[in-house]
């Protein structure tokens, strides 16, 4: 497995190895023991899957307090442009984005501390999303910002236009309304 270290610290996107031959491939999506011997050392406690179409953009979403949560995230079919906003207060990468192209065929995985918001942008016709969480999920914490904040400015790889959102990101915040001084 390779561990990339992207230009926020904290945020890693892992290229787990993967055996190929005449019959399909193989594997490990997660092995707590491996993952422990390269520095991952969540307790991850719950799993989650979504599918979602083309141009269907979710996000971007955080737990917030004693409920915010590590995801480690992959895609199983499809393809996905998957994207984390650090939130960290004091972190040189405050309001900072990053994000990684997640398929089922590079199989990359992406590492999202707790204190950074999450979102996707499915590119594929259809996407099948798994994600591990560290900790339990607990509606009054949750939080988010506007998908498309002008001052955050993700590149969501997609048409405006195309874009599919649900009635509930289009009302979040936006990030100065969020952080303001």
């Amino acid at each position: 497995m390779e561990i990339v270290h992207t230009p926020i610290k904290d945020l890693l996107v892992i290229k787990p190895d993967v055996f190929n031959d005449n019959r399909g491939y193989f594997f490990e999506t997660y092995n707590k023991v491996r993952y422990n011997e390269a520095g991952i050392l969540q307790n991850f406690i719950q799993d989650n899957i979504s599918k979602s179409s083309y141009g269907v953009v979710r996000g971007l979403h955080f737990q917030k307090g004693e409920y915010s949560q590590s995801k480690l995230v992959q895609v199983m079919v499809g393809k996905v442009w998957d994207v984390a906003v650090d939130l960290r207060k004091g972190s040189p990468t405050f309001g900072q984005w990053y994000g990684a192209e997640l398929s089922a065929e590079n199989h990359h995985q992406f590492l999202l501390p707790r204190g950074f918001a999450h979102g996707f942008s499915v590119l594929s016709k259809e996407a099948i999303f798994m994600y591990k969480c560290d900790n339990a999920y607990n509606k009054e914490s949750e939080g988010g910002l506007m998908y498309n904040d002008p001052t955050i400015n993700v590149d969501w790889r997609i048409n405006e236009g195309e874009a599919i959102i649900s009635e509930k990101d289009t009302v979040l915040p936006s990030f100065k309304d969020l952080y303001a001084s």
